[in-house]
């Protein structure tokens, strides 16, 4: 079946890119129609309402989603596909057309930043499936959360906190919430239990990788593959902040995880207990979702796109 016989339902944040998205949409609009994609749209109001988009729109009968935002918004589709029930997960194929300040997710499958050749990849019709991560919290009443990209507990989530406040310097926000947390962010005491093992004691951060890339390009784990039914894990122990300070270019390039203080692991569980009152932020794909102990279990394929 071709894309112009396809219905589809085009999901816009117009916050996304530091208003960006908004401008841009008149332009991407006009592109699909030339291209003959058959579609409805709808902005997103308030945050996690493409959850809810997602959701109706699946009730509908819609199966072809377009994401036109940046990694915040493609987490929460990814949520509202994860969540509903009407459908396998995978037979919902989402088409990205990338407009944020990380867009990290996009750099692992090489979606282009130019919104022409987003959409020329969505025509072309190659459909691909990779690996969703889940986090539970066995101690509190929320829903699971699914992530697309990585997920982490520590000083990356104490940096996502801070992000909100740099969003106008673009990819560059990542960078000054880093330096920001290297002032005000403490290790946290922690039990985390992986592959049998269990490692307790001060951390810096535990990251949980699908992709590679986070923090506005940042390379945080070793051999993130999201189609390799496995996660990448680093725990980076109890770098002081000179040490970080000192790795900065290596949490860009990938080296932060030969570093003697980073353990890299691959597993498709894992469970982190905090041992402290002071609870550590925790973020899935740029988005801080809560504090607290949680379980984090690997979903095989269980999301479909375009790339």
């Amino acid at each position: 079946m071709s894309h112009a016989s396809k219905n589809w339902f085009v999901i816009i944040n117009p916050t996304s890119g530091n208003g960006a998205c908004k401008k841009k949409w008149p332009k991407i609009e006009k592109e699909l129609k030339l291209n003959n994609f058959n579609f409805c749209f709808a902005f997103t109001e308030y945050s996690k309402h493409s959850i809810l988009l997602v959701q109706k729109t699946i009730e509908k009968g819609y199966t072809h989603i377009i994401c036109v935002g940046g990694d915040g918004t493609l987490h929460n589709i990814v949520n509202g596909i994860m969540s509903q029930t009407t459908i396998p997960s995978s037979a919902i194929q989402v088409g990205m057309i990338p407009v944020g300040t990380g867009n990290d997710w996009v750099k692992t499958h090489h979606i282009p930043m130019d919104y022409k050749e987003a959409i020329k990849i969505i025509q072309n019709e190659n459909i691909t499936c990779q690996d969703i991560g889940k986090i539970v919290f066995p101690d509190q009443t929320i829903p699971a959360v699914y992530f697309n990209n990585l997920a982490g507990v520590g000083f990356d989530g104490f940096v996502v906190s801070k992000v909100h406040k740099y969003k106008h310097y673009g990819a560059l926000a990542y960078l000054f919430g880093a330096l920001a947390g290297l002032f005000s962010f403490h290790p946290f005491s922690s039990t985390i239990r992986i592959n049998s093992k269990e490692y307790s004691g001060k951390t810096l951060m535990v990251l949980i990788g699908l992709c590679k890339y986070s923090g506005g390009g940042m390379q945080l784990t070793n051999s993130a593959n999201p189609f390799d039914g496995l996660f990448d894990v680093s725990i980076a122990g109890d770098l002081s902040k000179l040490e970080v300070v000192k790795n900065l270019k290596n949490l860009f390039n990938g080296k932060i995880i030969n570093h003697n203080k980073v353990v890299s692991i691959n597993s498709d569980l894992i469970c982190i207990d905090i041992n402290q009152k002071e609870l550590p932020y925790i973020q899935a794909d740029g988005e801080l979702i809560g504090v607290g102990n949680i379980q984090v279990s690997l979903l095989p394929k269980a999301f479909s796109f375009y790339r």
